[in-house]
């Protein structure tokens, strides 16, 4: 029996599956997904010396390439959306920045459209319903209190793509706005927020389950008041978002995340803006000016640090020969808790038969190598031999 033209047996590569990590191990791959075996005469690609992981999954980014998803064309977040995957990140949700409330509405309908193209998983917003108080980034007079009413007018311009809030809870509405999200489906993610621990708590047992970016843009940890991050830290109800760049964590802290949430409620992120994977300079993140210095984005007033130019092969790579993260809790980190959170884990997220052929090849010392997106190649391994 011949096998189909579009079939490929990628082989010889330590293969990083849900159970384990599978040496000399073969992803099948049939048209856009990964088969459970196959026909005799099928191509296959010789791997050895290499990792194959899941496709990585982005739920926290502003842009890259030097396209903006806050602000951009149709055509200025496709150039991100590319970028990215070339760097590995098969799935990735748009995140936008605080803006006056008709020009967020706007902006969700521009991007729910690519959403419904398939070139974006989600719509996160990133304020305007933040505390002023740990805006970073963010245009301080654009701030407004979550009123469940205007988060009910992003969700419905987003129609039905908003994957996630972050907002600040403890502030007027923030726990009716969490109640709201948790009954449609939508993350209510608690970040840029100057909260208590036990306001933290409160907007946890009201259905939040994501922290935004952990430990940057919220009280630090104290002994007599812990604030919120021990709070997320400790509740297994919470995904801790991580940006691990170099810059916005120490790798203690990075290391005390994985150690007391466990590597199954790490999300690892970018929080990229469209200077990633294109180089330093002058950008704008919304409203604000951005400089971009030896890879660290800041704002030209006041020097808070503005997003990351981080994309996650470099983040993967930080996590295993750096922070010597196993490479199977990196995988999970990196991939699988994403795409749990953001309700397609059932298509993406691990290398399972059935699921969409989303794969990342590296060498033995984790660079990237290769990225397959539905079964195509966006960069083809070139150290590798077919038969």
């Amino acid at each position: 029996m011949a096998g189909r033209a579009d079939s490929t047996v990628l082989a010889g590569a330590r293969v990083v599956l849900p159970t384990g990590t599978i040496e000399n191990g073969r992803v099948i791959v049939e048209g856009t997904r990964i088969a459970g075996s196959s026909a005799e005469g099928v191509p296959t690609v010789d791997l050895s010396g290499h990792w194959i992981v899941p496709g990585f999954v982005d739920m926290h980014n502003h842009g890259g390439g030097g396209g903006s998803f806050t602000s951009g064309t149709v055509d200025d977040v496709l150039t991100g959306v590319r970028t990215h995957r070339e760097h590995g990140t098969t799935t990735l949700v748009a995140s936008t920045v605080t803006g006056e409330m008709d020009f967020l509405a706007e902006r969700a309908g521009i991007l729910s459209e690519l959403v419904e193209q398939g070139d974006l998983a989600g719509i996160h917003f990133e304020g305007p319903f933040i505390s002023p108080c740990r805006k970073g980034a963010h245009s301080e007079g654009l701030l407004r209190h979550p009123d469940p009413a205007e988060v009910r007018k992003l969700m419905d311009a987003a129609r039905g793509t908003a994957k996630m809030f972050t907002l600040a809870t403890e502030l007027p509405g923030g726990i009716d706005s969490v109640r709201l999200l948790a009954e449609h489906g939508v993350i209510a993610a608690i970040g840029h927020t100057d909260a208590t621990y036990e306001q933290t708590v409160e907007a946890i047992d009201a259905g939040a389950t994501v922290a935004t970016h952990l430990y940057n843009a919220m009280p630090g940890i104290g002994h007599r008041a812990p604030g919120p991050i021990a709070a997320l830290l400790e509740d297994e109800r919470i995904t801790v978002e991580l940006i691990n760049d170099g810059t916005h964590l120490h790798p203690a802290a990075l290391e005390l995340a994985y150690h007391h949430a466990g590597a199954h409620r790490v999300a690892l992120i970018t929080d990229a803006m469209d200077a990633a994977g294109f180089g330093d300079g002058q950008y704008q993140l919304g409203p604000l000016a951005v400089e971009v210095k030896d890879g660290v984005a800041r704002l030209v007033e006041g020097g808070s640090i503005a997003g990351s130019t981080l994309t996650l092969d470099t983040a993967f790579h930080r996590a295993v020969t750096i922070d010597r993260i196993p490479v199977g809790d990196v995988v999970q980190s990196i991939s699988a808790n994403p795409a749990r959170l953001l309700g397609v884990y059932d298509r993406v997220g691990s290398l399972e038969p059935g699921k969409d052929a989303d794969l990342v090849v590296l060498d033995e010392d984790f660079r990237l190598e290769g990225v397959m997106r539905k079964g195509e190649w966006i960069i083809q391994p070139q150290a590798v031999r077919s038969a």
